[in-house]
């Protein structure tokens, strides 16, 4: 993404004088051989007496945007951006081979990998040169630069710990990134820098800060804090973090690239365009007015921009240029040099000094009074739901590797894992990318999902000791009723997968011709045309932890057809589910009498303009701004069906042409599924629609709702309000929209109830009235909202306009049993981003071989973990170890006994291994824990309340006993050398 962040702040003037301290605190250096000189020990001399400014020449290079990742890449289809990244590094090694004095940063892991392999071996051996002498900073260090608002920290977690993987693996201890920089995404999720902390980061740096926020931090010189980021972690989650000054563009008037139309350093005294006293001038005047608005004598000027360097002497040239006659003629008051972000944080620390502190995120992102950055959090939701679908099956993958000790998938799982990095980025999971690259997108990560079938297929067989010749497929087109094993078959064999870490039963729901099955049948609604005309749905017995269960599926002779029902409603022991006049669903609780909601769908109309001023912005693919400030509501000119059954009762509802639904009680469950359809949006009117549901309950809420963080903590959400500024607010419905991940909720604080709703992919979320949550689920838009992209957000799919099949569940009650309450929240959103997996495959062979020959019932683990225990991460590691992650699921306070600490003995926990040897390292797996010692960051206020804090002490072997105490929210990193057991 380009910078499009209003320039108007840079004219603010500032008075105040430049604080400085004297005392330095030296990190702990990283062990090096003689021939390194990385990290801090890299960073050039500062000056405590001067004004120190921190050249870092950077490139920002999107992982597909306007273009796809290879486009970038090669440097092809240059008529739409020119941009090559080979390109970029190759010409930036030569120029810092050129003169040692140089430093750069590079992060995008993907790119830099990619290029890597394509490089004889003296450039390697250049490379590793300049890394290890800190002349090349790899910086983030992530496969991709990750958007924060529509990611899960599954997925985060996974792609730094890939890319760091790469980086380690390759270029030892001095490319492990010391610093996190998202310099681009659209607004800062907490979770994000508390998984930065664990990660062993000493700080972040990012560009994109609310236009009002900034304002107030720049005039209070609090654009540096520490983001305490996890209430939970304490101390050990706080993250010293700067918002810059210029997002991440050059000062105006000194970007010397090639793609850039400013005026180069010009020193030649003879040239009637010598220019170097103008230029020195200009550059010093923007140095001193962004330094009033720092706290010390340090400031960083990022001298880059997207895919810039692509002829990097060019910029060089001209920052030597600049760094020398700077100096020279301003010597006595500054000092310019080249730096990187862990230079100019190492420079932070050493004044000693006291920082502001913050304790929430930021969201939602504001550029202007009309553009809140609230749109992406639900454009492209079948994107956002392939994203969310493709972690599911790569966490399977993996896991089924280590169970089943399957080999020869390494490249195949490489692929996935790199596939599912890319989606993280935040012009891909995000929906902000042209549809061309969207379509590429979504071929990458398909042809991953479809090896990985191979892979499942393999293991599944392995593990049952299955004799016959059966290949197993996944059903990836269940949203529109088609599944290639249950298609013209009389009989199928299904596979369930439990990726969870606890014994779950599931509903398994599968499209089948014909209606003679023993099981329950129900009518279809995916608005399209299939061979299949019902579905069969079953609840399965508890499939163990990680492990699986098998069942026969036969047709038989008799028919069971599904029949409508002639009642009105549906009914559990918990809810009576009706449709009133208006066609809007009413839920009523039969234990909580003094608690109901109302579902209903409505639309905003998006704001057209010409965007050229801010009252003239369009909703777009990155903005969301509602014409007018009240939602419509549909005309009901549908109809609904009442199915009911022993497994489920289900209302089939048509609102209208284009809009339906699926309302499911099952009789064991205590949840509520809303199953919609939306789409293709009707535009003939020449109107863009922007589609949200609403539940609305009789709770008081008081203006007030929670949203979950990359799907972890939860944060308290205020209608109209800004925990750290005083709130203007000129657009109220986007202004108060919020990412949510997975989870937003309300509670009734007097009556202790609460309404959960989780969703099974990322969406935009609000309460604009008291008692009611609203979810962005479909968007279709007409004009483009001019932040780049350069076209409107129009999906289409068949030839018409996109349609889009999503699930809510609902789960409301009672606060009086906290526990019990919590911990079947924490299940259901579980199965929502990682729900059992179906595998199936036709049976031709007689159904006793299966019988006598299959293990229909086994399980990865010998005992049962907590219920406040998750295995986070199971996947092959490297040189046949095993790379294990155990997170705590519960928050301080969120319950009584569920959020206290947990002892787990997991050395006798797989039952397919014995673990033999475990070390335990940070979060990103790059780094042993008893080496990390993160730099320690003052705060202006302490905390009475805050913890104190005690680093975790590795895990051990002593006496056969592995022993992994757990606190709230804890996430523990191991590599397990193991022993193999028979299967």
């Amino acid at each position: 993404m380009s910078n499009y962040d209003s320039l108007l702040l840079l004219s603010l003037a500032f008075a105040l004088l430049l604080a400085h301290g004297d005392a330095a605190r030296i990190p702990r250096q990283e062990p090096t051989t003689t021939a390194e000189n990385c990290g801090y020990k890299a960073c050039h001399a500062v000056d405590p007496n001067k004004l120190n400014i921190h050249l870092v020449a950077h490139t920002h290079d999107d992982v597909g945007w306007l273009k796809t990742v290879d486009q970038y890449y090669f440097g092809s289809h240059s008529m739409t951006q020119k941009a090559g990244v080979q390109y970029i590094l190759d010409s930036v090694v030569q120029a810092l081979l050129a003169d040692p004095n140089r430093r750069f940063i590079y992060v995008e892991t993907v790119f830099f990998w990619k290029w890597w392999q394509r490089q004889n071996e003296k450039v390697q051996a250049d490379v590793k040169m300049l890394i290890n002498e800190g002349r090349l900073e790899i910086i983030g260090g992530a496969w991709s630069m990750n958007d924060e608002a529509t990611t899960h920290y599954h997925s985060i977690v996974d792609q730094f710990t890939w890319g760091f993987r790469r980086l380690n693996d390759t270029f030892g201890s001095c490319a492990r990134p010391h610093i996190g920089w998202q310099i681009d995404p659209f607004g800062h999720s907490r979770e994000q820098a508390s998984l930065f902390a664990q990660m062993g980061f000493d700080g972040m740096l990012f560009g994109r800060i609310d236009y009002q926020d900034k304002a107030k931090r720049l005039r209070e010189k609090s654009m540096e804090f520490i983001w305490k980021s996890s209430p939970s972690l304490g101390q050990r989650a706080d993250l010293f973090t700067a918002a810059m000054f210029n997002t991440y563009s050059p000062p105006p008037g000194f970007c010397f690239d090639v793609l850039c139309a400013d005026e180069p350093m010009i020193d030649d005294p003879d040239s009637p365009d010598y220019n170097i006293d103008a230029r020195v001038k200009m550059f010093m005047k923007y140095a001193q007015r962004q330094a009033s608005a720092y706290k010390t004598n340090h400031i960083i000027l990022t001298m880059g921009d997207d895919f810039n360097y692509q002829h990097a002497e060019m910029w060089f040239g001209n920052l030597d240029k600049l760094i020398k006659y700077t100096n020279d003629r301003n010597g006595s008051t500054v000092n310019v040099l080249y730096s990187t972000p862990s230079c100019y944080l190492k420079a932070l620390h050493e004044q000693d000094l006291r920082w502001p502190t913050k304790s929430d995120d930021f969201f939602p992102y504001a550029s202007d009074p009309h553009a809140y950055w609230t749109g992406y959090f639900s454009s492209r939701p079948t994107v956002k739901y392939f994203e969310r679908m493709g972690n599911n099956l790569l966490q399977a993958s993996k896991q089924l590797v280590v169970l089943t000790d399957l080999k020869d998938h390494d490249k195949q799982l490489e692929h996935f894992r790199e596939a599912m990095g890319v989606m993280q980025h935040h012009d891909a999971v995000t929906g902000t990318e042209k549809q061309l690259v969207a379509d590429d997108y979504s071929r990458i990560l398909y042809k991953s999902m479809h090896y990985a079938e191979d892979i499942l297929s393999e293991a599944v067989g392995k593990w049952s000791r299955r004799t016959l010749n059966l290949t197993m497929s996944t059903c990836l087109e269940l949203n529109i009723s088609s599944c290639v094993f249950t298609e013209g078959s009389d009989k199928f064999l299904v596979t369930v997968y439990n990726p969870l870490s606890r014994p779950i039963p599931t509903y398994v729901r599968l499209p089948v011709e014909g209606n003679a099955y023993d099981v329950q049948l129900v009518g279809q609604n995916d608005g399209r045309i299939s061979k299949t005309e019902n579905e069969l749905v079953f609840r399965t017995d508890n499939i163990p932890p990680v492990g699986m269960l098998s069942y026969l599926i036969t047709r038989k002779q008799q028919k069971n057809t599904p029949e409508v029902q002639p009642e009105n409603f549906i009914s559990s022991e918990l809810y009576n589910i009706s449709i009133n006049n208006d066609g809007n669903v009413v839920v009523n609780f039969n234990k909580q009498k003094n608690m109901n909601f109302v579902q209903s769908f409505h639309y905003y109309e998006g704001a057209e303009g010409d965007n050229k001023v801010f009252e003239n912005r369009s909703s777009g693919a990155y903005i969301f701004r509602p014409k007018n400030e009240s939602i419509n509501n549909f005309i009901y000119t549908g109809s609904y069906e009442i199915y009911k059954g022993p497994v489920v009762q289900e209302i089939h509802q048509t609102i209208n042409e284009w809009v339906s639904q699926v309302i499911r009680v099952y009789l064991e469950e205590e949840h509520v599924e809303f199953d919609w359809l939306v789409g293709p949006i009707l535009v003939k009117d020449k109107i863009g629609k922007e589609i949200i549901t609403k539940y609305t309950s009789n709770l008081k809420t008081d203006g007030v709702f929670y949203t979950d963080s990359n799907g972890r903590e939860m944060l308290k959400r205020v209608r109209n309000y800004r925990p750290t500024w005083d709130l203007e607010l000129h657009e109220p419905v986007s202004g108060n929209y919020y990412p949510v991940t997975s989870k937003i909720a309300i509670k009734d604080e007097e009556k202790q109830l609460k309404l959960n709703v989780l969703t099974d992919r990322a969406q935009g979320g609000s309460s604009m009235d008291d008692g009611a949550v609203e979810l962005m689920i479909h968007r279709r838009l007409l004009k483009d909202d001019a932040f780049g992209v350069g076209e409107a957000l129009n999906e289409s799919a068949y030839g018409e306009g996109l349609v889009v099949r999503g699930t809510h569940y609902l789960l409301g009650g009672g606060l009086k049993n906290l526990d019990n309450f919590v911990l079947k929240e924490k299940e259901l959103a579980l199965k929502l981003a990682l729900h059992p997996w179906i595998l199936g495959s036709p049976v031709l062979n007689n159904l006793e071989d299966i019988h006598n020959t299959d293990k229909t019932f086994v399980s990865g683990l010998n005992k049962l973990l907590p219920p406040n225990v998750h295995i986070l991460t199971l996947e092959p590691w490297k040189d046949d170890t095993i790379l294990l992650r155990l997170e705590h699921l519960f928050e301080v306070g969120e319950a009584q006994q569920m959020s206290q600490p947990v002892e787990v003995n997991i050395q006798d926990l797989f039952s397919t291994f014995s673990i033999l040897s475990i070390e335990e390292t940070t979060l990103g797996a790059n780094q042993r824990l008893s080496d990390m010692n993160r730099m320690k960051w003052e705060p202006e206020t302490n905390d009475i309340l805050q913890e104190i804090e005690q680093n975790m002490q590795p895990v051990q072997i002593q006496d056969n006993v592995v022993n992994v105490l757990l606190k709230p929210m804890e996430i523990r990193t191991f590599i397990l050398t193991v022993k193999r057991k028979p299967l």
